[in-house]
């Protein structure tokens, strides 16, 4: 294909709006716009990554994460968190992510004990009053599942997040419980806990039965019971892993601490996102030149480019060139714009293709052209005649 045929407009300078380096580099190389709007080389080259779609889950040209059927690339920018675990590799999006619970502590079940705690609606309030941690309090939250309409009540230890994606895989969809729903179950918003409920499914994290003595809601406004104990107060009806993972935490599989990972998605088992690909392969391979795209992935496998000379017409060269590659299955980006040539060895180090060909005319009357590999500094000259081959072995 021909530069002038994909109308490719270059840029000396990053955007303003670069949101990454490799953003960056796409806008400069002409893949996209600075609104991230695919231009005909960046249409080409999902093209080219669309036909790559069985490879792409075994490559190792980007370093990727994998959760399940899904497949992320971390960057800073990402609108998915991951939880990842650096030491064994486990990796799920941060809703779903297992953990280690570990039990605040191992001791007796104590008798519940009813106390006044006025302005306490909330765990932080709560566990402030009483002089606890928060792992010693008990967080209600309550909803209706949108199946059957049935109340549900959760309980997940006072320091921890509800994952509402982990509850939806053990009951079903749910919404936020009414007030009126609430008082009907015989619950108090604010100072609520699973004790004495009506026509309530009641629902706890699997470290709550190990988790002695919590304070929880009285059902009373201004009330809370201290020592609530999950299987002698209570008895839950299902038992399940609710909670967020967190930074820290330590991993399900392992045991070493989990991180934090802001990431985009790029493949599920059975869908590409190739525009995230792209913005994948630009962070993953630059310099500071510009883009430096693997073999198997970039969208041509050479950028051909000649130097006009005084008294050999090199373009003409160069058009036998084009197509002797061609008829060899080599794919071809024919520079064929009357530019300087640092004009055209720039905008070649922009758009990173594997391999540089250069017609000029103090080589090519003696046969010969110029190849550079782009991730190397040093340029070959090789005969026209194993050309192909050459290129074929870089």
């Amino acid at each position: 294909m021909k530069y002038r045929d994909l109308h490719i407009q270059t840029q000396r300078e990053f955007p303003n709006n670069a949101r990454t380096e490799g953003f960056g580099w796409l806008v400069r190389a002409g893949y996209v716009t600075r609104e991230n709007q695919l231009t005909p080389l960046g249409e080409h080259a999902i093209n080219h990554l669309r036909e790559l779609s069985f490879i792409l889950h075994h490559s190792s040209f980007l370093p990727t994460l994998s959760a399940s059927d899904e497949t992320f690339f971390p960057i800073a920018t990402g609108d998915i968190q991951l939880i990842h675990c650096p030491a064994c590799g486990y990796a799920a999006r941060k809703e779903l992510a297992s953990f280690q619970k570990v039990p605040f502590s191992t001791e007796d079940p104590l008798p519940a004990e009813k106390v006044s705690t006025p302005e306490c609606p909330t765990i932080e309030a709560l566990a402030n009053f009483l002089n606890l941690p928060k792992e010693k309090t008990a967080k209600a939250l309550m909803f209706t599942r949108i199946a059957d309409g049935q109340f549900v009540f959760v309980v997940i230890r006072g320091d921890m997040t509800l994952s509402e994606a982990k509850l939806r895989n053990a009951i079903g969809e749910v919404r936020l419980a009414t007030p009126e729903e609430i008082a009907n179950a015989g619950a108090a918003a604010g100072y609520a806990s699973p004790l004495g409920l009506k026509d309530a499914l009641i629902v706890v994290d699997k470290l709550i039965p190990h988790s002695p003595n919590l304070a929880a809601g009285a059902n009373e406004t201004g009330y809370h019971l201290l020592n609530t104990n999950c299987g002698r107060d209570y008895q839950p009806e299902i038992i399940a892993d609710l909670t967020l993972a967190n930074a820290g935490d330590a991993c399900a599989n392992c045991g070493n601490p989990l991180s934090l990972l802001s990431s985009i998605i790029l493949a599920t088992r059975t869908d590409f996102n190739f525009e995230n690909i792209l913005l994948a392969l630009a962070e993953s391979h630059h310099d500071e030149k510009g883009l430096a795209l693997p073999k198997s992935a970039a969208p041509f496998d050479v950028y051909l480019m000649h130097v006009p000379g005084k008294t050999l017409d090199t373009r003409a060269e160069a058009e036998k060139v084009y197509n002797e590659l061609q008829s060899a299955g080599i794919t071809v980006l024919f520079d064929d714009r009357d530019e300087r040539a640092g004009v055209k060895f720039n905008d070649a180090d922009l758009i990173g293709c594997p391999v540089r060909v250069t017609v000029g005319e103090k080589h090519t009357i003696h046969g010969m052209v110029e190849l550079k590999k782009r991730t190397e500094t040093e340029n070959k000259l090789v005969a026209l005649a194993g050309m192909v081959s050459a290129i074929k072995n870089m």
